[in-house]
């Protein structure tokens, strides 16, 4: 059986900074990775989403966790197909790109000249080489909007993905429905599996064109559970800030109907990748700690770093 890894989708969100879950003399950044990774065997890292990472950035996460502490990294927006506002590239790729373009606030990956797009992948993968080397790296996530349809174009871009990313475990989230309904799931996951890339469970509210059925799957030797909570009221709505859609606490019931689940899928697996991201104030660490707990009463390996 493979080893569970529980965690949260951020360590340093403000509304989690704002209670007292880290001590009093946790003040720096050092510290607070410190202190999480004393707690948790894995984070996902979301910062990654809006800017590419620095390398330097690689460095220190792998110098601050104990051996064995795991991260998974959100890929940037650019690659996903969501809009990525001009001043968010670095200033090496904003200078690749034509004048028309610089000008304007936000760009898409298809408006976007190959040799820039090109630049930007090769970019993101150098700078997870520390984590990589060190052996820290749990997955690339590639988070997907709700106008990414199934289609064979949009399997050929998976595949894109998969060939840059090369030796970098990959997972992927949809967060449109046509991928796992009952024309397209077979197909979906089937491809997955070829391409030895994860696909990422869901745990979230339903009834929405943006919403995915709670699939338990593992289409390679890793699987990814993602916990965004069940606000169906503020799931697919316009205008509705990140704190607000996320801002759901599960009970224990809610959680345990997880444990059979991931119990399946670790003996499908080498390891189980359990992330809570509905981040609102002490929300995720409090349900993750929770998971783990029902995890271990179960008899289910828990993956454990240092």
């Amino acid at each position: 059986m493979g080893d569970v890894l529980t965690g949260t989708a951020s360590w340093t969100d403000p509304t989690l900074l704002a209670t007292d879950w880290y001590p009093s003399e946790v003040r720096t950044a050092e510290d607070r990775l410190k202190h999480y990774a004393s707690v948790f065997s894995l984070v996902e890292v979301d910062s990654t989403y809006y800017s590419l990472p620095a390398e330097r950035s690689a460095v220190l996460w792998a110098e601050r966790t104990p051996d064995h502490f795991i991260f998974d990294i959100k890929a940037f927006r650019l690659f996903t197909g969501h809009p990525t506002p001009v001043g968010k590239l670095p200033k090496r790729l904003r200078e690749m790109l034509p004048v028309d373009l610089g000008k304007r606030s936000s760009l898409y990956s298809k408006d976007v000249p190959q040799k820039v797009v090109d630049e930007a992948w090769g970019m993101f993968h150098s700078a997870l080489q520390p984590l990589y080397r060190a052996g820290k790296l749990g997955a690339v996530f590639l988070q997907f909007p709700k106008w990414f349809y199934f289609s064979r174009e949009n399997l050929d871009r998976l595949e894109q993905a998969r060939v840059r990313l090369g030796d970098y475990p990959m997972a992927v989230e949809f967060r449109q429905r046509s991928w796992m309904d009952d024309r397209h799931a077979d197909k979906t996951l089937a491809f997955l599996k070829e391409h030895g890339i994860a696909y990422t469970c869901v745990d979230e509210p339903q009834g929405t064109t943006a919403s995915v059925p709670p699939v338990a799957v593992a289409t390679s030797d890793l699987a990814v559970v993602r916990f965004h909570g069940r606000r169906q009221e503020t799931w697919d709505k316009p205008g509705v800030g990140v704190q607000e859609r996320f801002r759901y606490l599960y009970d224990e019931a809610e959680l345990s109907e997880w444990v059979p689940k991931l119990r399946a899928l670790s003996k499908e697996t080498r390891q189980v990748h359990a992330l809570m991201n509905n981040c609102y104030a002490d929300y995720g660490v409090r349900n993750a700690q929770q998971l783990e707990d029902l995890v271990r009463q179960a008899s289910i390996p828990v993956h454990v770093s240092g």
